[in-house]
């Protein structure tokens, strides 16, 4: 029996643990056998050895989880990725899924589905997406090319619309991803410009209206 080599890249020592236990108690043939906290201790391993799959939280510091998920699909384009979100389904999966992921799951479903994404994943050859997921998709194919405004945002930005529409102050979004505040500034600029709209106010409402934040 071949082992399924498994690296976890997460920020949060618990999270990692967390999901070790997992996998540990729900399979025999597969192992995490390398950990990350961040983008550049990732490069680093994989530059050393490939794992079959990694797992990646979607939120991390600094260079967002899709930004690592474009950097590996770069890089190494046989090599999956299953994406990890604290959100709920549909917020970013989307987005996942179109840059190249093998798979989404969210935090609240990771003791019932992780293992079993891992061997749909590494082992069929598939791409793992929850119904809700796929239901997503499909309503995005089906909209006959209409794109929503937020779809015309780049993933930092819409990133940025949440945290603004969810009434995050921009200091505190500047330190939860580790950009200056004058960046934040900038993208928020960018935002209303693209979105054609005046205020934090008709952000939010806008992001109300379309369901993306809780």
């Amino acid at each position: 029996m071949s082992m399924i080599k498994v690296m976890i890249v997460d920020d949060h020592p618990l999270v990692r643990e967390g999901l070790k236990k997992v996998v540990s108690k729900g399979s025999m043939d597969i192992e995490v056998r390398y950990e990350a906290s961040n983008a550049a201790e990732m490069q680093e391993m994989l530059s050393n050895e490939l794992p079959d799959i990694v797992i990646l939280d979607i939120a991390m510091p600094g260079r967002s989880g899709m930004d690592v998920l474009k950097d590996i699909k770069n890089l190494y384009p046989e090599l999956p990725v299953l994406m990890l979100s604290m959100h709920p389904e549909d917020r970013f999966a989307v987005r996942a899924m179109k840059a190249g992921a093998a798979g989404y799951l969210t935090k609240t479903s990771i003791s019932d589905e992780l293992v079993k994404a891992i061997r749909i994943i590494v082992t069929q050859k598939k791409r793992f997406i929850s119904p809700e997921v796929a239901e997503q998709l499909a309503m995005q194919i089906d909209s006959s090319g209409q794109k929503s405004l937020h779809e015309t945002l780049s993933d930092r930005e819409y990133q940025i619309l949440c945290m603004i529409a969810s009434g995050k102050k921009i200091g505190d979004i500047a330190k939860e991803l580790s950009l200056s505040v004058q960046t934040i500034h900038t993208y928020r600029a960018r935002l209303k410009d693209k979105m054609n709209m005046k205020s934090n106010v008709e952000l939010a409402r806008y992001a109300i209206q379309q369901d993306l934040i809780d």
